[in-house]
């Protein structure tokens, strides 16, 4: 499922760029944001401990929460700028964890 969203810089396709992911607590989602000319894509990992989502709530393996999709809006440049420096400079995905002490949109 890839949602569409409005920047400084344009349109992009906010995606899923794997299946959900399940760790000991965490749950982790590879993000994917793909400008809409196709010019410029980003991928970055959110990890969400379990205890921030809705009891009973089992995240879907083909679908972005859209507390993350509202995060990621308001913070785009910002996530956009880590990401692309974290492949360049230190060669692995850039991860933003949501946990309690760092809530994010949860």
């Amino acid at each position: 499922m890839a949602v569409q969203i409005r920047t400084g810089r344009g349109n992009y396709k906010l995606s899923l760029a794997g299946a959900a992911e399940k760790e000991a607590g965490w749950v982790i989602f590879t993000l994917s944001l793909e400008r809409a000319d196709g010019i410029e894509r980003v991928v970055f990992r959110c990890r969400v401990a379990e205890a921030l989502l809705a009891p009973g709530e089992a995240p879907e393996a083909r679908a972005i929460p859209g507390q993350i999709v509202s995060w990621v809006e308001r913070e785009f440049e910002q996530t956009r700028e880590a990401a692309l420096k974290s492949i360049r400079s230190e060669r692995k995905l850039y991860e933003v964890v949501f946990d309690g002490d760092h809530r994010g949109p949860f």
